[in-house]
């Protein structure tokens, strides 16, 4: 038999013999982790753990290219159930470096039995250990991507609430604007004010700053925008909320409120407004 057919055989039966081994490897993870995860975590990864020993096992003997490609899915496709499951992704990456050396061992001793000459043995374990290195840079680019999307999904839900626009009357809604406001927020200002106070059809929009800790130049400049926006599409703004210590600072800072008017509070701006 051709060399090269005799080893690509041989690659094959390597590749069985850790299929074969597929649920005891899944197995085994399972019992050195059982400190880590409860028994219905453990259920959920022994799934993907499965599907990562076939790819381990056909790298054995398949196209790097193909491998490859497999593993890329395999990282999008599990990364949902591992951000689920909240499991840290050092932790996953454990995962899967768990199985170099379970599998590696089972490489080592087919070799050893198959008499591999040293360059063969060590061209087939690099050729593993490249794609168990690949399955680590798939798994952390999806996860990051993942956990990137979900922190953004978060922070924009958190901006949401922090900027919302309460409606108190048919033509009045309030801004309530609690803690500093930094350019993001200042973005978010000016989206929701224009947007619902256009769905609301709304005359007036109080702006209370109430809860707004500092007022400098910055800040400033951004409610003026807000403001002259607002009136852009027939929205009077009001301000409401502007605290002693507050308004010290402002005249220091040179800050004027002259063509915008002012209440002392909101309650007083609404009763005003409300005649």
């Amino acid at each position: 038999m051709d060399l090269t057919l005799q080893l690509n055989q041989q690659l094959k039966e390597i590749t069985n013999t850790i299929l074969e081994s597929k649920e005891d490897l899944a197995k085994q993870r399972q019992i050195t982790d059982h400190h880590i995860y409860t028994d219905e975590t453990n259920v959920s990864l022994n799934f993907w753990r499965e599907y990562l020993i076939e790819i381990y096992a056909h790298s054995i003997s398949a196209e790097l290219n193909k491998t490859f490609d497999q593993l890329e899915k395999w990282g999008k496709d599990v990364v949902n159930l591992l951000v689920n499951l909240q499991i840290p992704l050092d932790v996953a990456i454990e995962e899967i470096r768990f199985y170099r050396d379970s599998i590696g061992v089972i490489i080592k001793e087919e070799a050893k039995a198959k008499q591999f000459t040293f360059d063969t043995f060590y061209e087939v374990l690099s050729r593993y250990d490249l794609v168990v290195d690949q399955a680590v840079h798939w798994l952390s680019l999806s996860y990051s991507r993942e956990h990137a999307a979900t922190i953004n999904a978060a922070e924009y839900s958190i901006q949401e609430l922090a900027i919302p626009i309460v409606r108190v009357t048919e033509d009045i809604g309030v801004i309530p604007l609690i803690g500093e406001l930094d350019t993001k927020r200042a973005q978010q200002l000016m989206d929701t004010a224009l947007s619902e106070g256009a769905a609301f059809n709304l005359t007036y929009i109080i702006i209370d700053l109430s809860g707004v800790p500092i007022i400098d130049t910055m800040v400033a400049s951004q409610i003026f925008k807000v403001i002259s926006a607002l009136k852009m599409m027939g929205i009077q703004a009001k301000i409401t909320g502007i605290r002693p210590e507050i308004a010290i600072t402002m005249v220091n800072l040179g800050i004027k409120f002259e063509d915008i008017f002012t209440y002392s509070s909101l309650h007083l701006a609404i009763k005003q407004l409300s005649k």
